[in-house]
This record gives structure tokens, C-alpha cells and sequence, in this order.
């Protein structure tokens, strides 16, 4: 009895070299965004709503970060927000303002609204009148 050979092609395709791939452009994207450095102007606003002023973090585009009137940097600025809302007779409703000037980047603005939602407090970003 003769066995006949079999040529069957085989319909596998190997994924472990797509995964490869996929992981190296993974890499790549993470890499290469976290250089990337946005800058994004702050809104203009029709509006004429004033907001209550609890306390006030005013930023300036040569990277200085004023809280309540002190100058102060942005490592410290979570510790002193938190002492404040402590010692505040409006624990519950208060707000934290962000006065930014045109320019500031957006990642330190972002810093500045993380240790508002971090301190679970309110954030208003204030805005100039459009002209």
C-alpha cells in the first residue's frame, strides 16, 4: 500500500511578527508625544458672569504662579490650596480661580486644575472680554 503525499498549503499566518510591529509604533506614539509641547491661548469670552473668588492662582507667561497675591511655585501650590480650603469658612462651595495670561502653556494650566480636582474644588478659569 503506497501513501500519496500530501501538498497542502498551510492558511496559518504567523502573528507574532504584527505584534512586534504594533508594539514598536506603540512605543514610538508614547515616546514621541510626551515631546511634543503644545501651546494654546486661553478663551476670549463674551460673557459678563462674575464668578465668586475664594482663592486665585494667577499665572504669568514668564512661568511666574502667584496664589492669593504670594508668589509661589507650582510644587507648593497643592499644600498651600489645601491649608487654605482647611482654614476656610466655605469648605463645600469653594472655588479656585485661574487667572492665566494669553501665552501661559497649557500643561501648566492643566498642573493648576489637577490640584483642584485632586482637593475636589471647583475651577473657574477666568477669561478676558473679547474686544
Amino acid at each position: 500500500m503506497a501513501l500519496g503525499k500530501r501538498n497542502k498549503v498551510s492558511a496559518e499566518f504567523s502573528m507574532s511578527s504584527l505584534t512586534d510591529i504594533i508594539f514598536l509604533l506603540l512605543i514610538f506614539f508614547m515616546l514621541t508625544s510626551s515631546m511634543v509641547q503644545i501651546t494654546v491661548d486661553l478663551p476670549d469670552s463674551d460673557s459678563k458672569t462674575v464668578a465668586p473668588i475664594d482663592m486665585a492662582v494667577q499665572m504669568t507667561n514668564g512661568g511666574k504662579v502667584t496664589f492669593n497675591g504670594n508668589v509661589v511655585s507650582l510644587k507648593n501650590l497643592e499644600k498651600l490650596v489645601a491649608y487654605e480650603v482647611r482654614h476656610s469658612d466655605n469648605k463645600e462651595n469653594a472655588t479656585l480661580s485661574i487667572i492665566a495670561e494669553k501665552g501661559v502653556p497649557w500643561k501648566d494650566v492643566n498642573k493648576v486644575m489637577a490640584v483642584a480636582a485632586g482637593l475636589k474644588l471647583k475651577a473657574i478659569m477666568a477669561t478676558q472680554a473679547r474686544k
